[in-house]
């Protein structure tokens, strides 16, 4: 049976991140990738230059038209800018008995620009976090997620993922890219043990999308069938290796993409 993700995502018009990162990521992996978009952005490599909420019965629309159609194996959701759409997102997942959901709570771009609206993160809180089979905050998203100041160390990190966890989550990746030192690390924590996941860090400004990347990643592997921990490690090394070859790319004159397609051996 073909493994099939979709993306509940908000689009970037320059490719690089949200719903074109995630159908990338999905094809170089091997599967097959549905979405049902929650915003149009009018974006590239320097920034975000508009934002066009789709209405919630749309979105509601497109869940509706992607389940009743396809086997869906994994859900990815990414950008949510306001209550209304996480409440339709919240409803279509019940609704549709969705599986192996992954949850970026993507709050802020990497250009900096706002992408949740302040007064959704509650409902984010109280709708989606508990549906969650991970949430895959940065340390920014964590801090503001639980009310804490960015955390400085694994300790901290731990331990805000751990209030993410008593929201209803049942794993919480909390990424280290924003941290500093020599390697970025990544904790999966749980029911078990923490898995730490651990990558020298790329010297490179091209790193637009690697959130909605690996979150994407993520999702292919469980619609693949993997445990979350292989669909998690998996995702780490296809980032870490799409961040390391994302100056093969000449795309804008900002933030550029990752090279998603790196092992294909054919550039752009």
């Amino acid at each position: 049976m073909t493994a099939i993700a979709v993306s509940i995502a908000g689009s970037d018009s320059g490719g690089g991140a949200g719903i074109q990162a995630d159908l990338k990521t999905f094809a170089a992996l091997g599967v097959y990738g549905a979405t049902a978009i929650t915003a149009l952005t009018a974006q590239n490599t320097q920034g975000i230059a508009a934002i066009h909420d789709v209405p919630p019965d749309f979105i509601a629309a497109q869940i509706d038209a992607v389940f009743s159609d396809l086997a869906v194996g994994a859900v990815k959701i990414g950008m949510l800018s306001r209550t209304v759409a996480i409440e339709a997102v919240a409803r279509g997942l019940v609704r549709h008995k969705a599986q192996n959901i992954v949850l970026d709570p993507v709050m802020v771009a990497s250009s900096g620009d706002r992408l949740l609206a302040p007064d959704a993160v509650g409902a984010m809180r109280r709708l989606l976090i508990p549906r969650a089979l991970v949430v895959t905050p940065n340390l920014p998203e964590a801090a503001a997620l639980t009310g804490a100041g960015l955390a400085r160390n694994e300790a901290e990190m731990e331990v805000q993922a751990r209030e993410i966890l008593a929201l209803g989550a049942r794993n919480v990746l909390i990424k280290g890219g924003h941290g500093g030192g020599e390697d970025s690390v990544d904790l999966l924590i749980g029911q078990g043990e923490v898995v730490r996941l651990s990558a020298r860090r790329i010297a490179t400004r091209n790193i637009h999308g690697t959130g909605c990347t690996l979150s994407s990643a993520i999702a292919a592997g469980l619609a693949k069938g993997r445990d979350l921990i292989a669909a998690t490690q998996g995702a780490k090394a296809f980032v870490t290796a799409a961040i390391a070859a994302a100056d093969r790319l000449e795309v804008g004159h900002g933030r550029g993409p990752l090279h998603h397609f790196y092992a294909q051996g054919n550039e752009p």
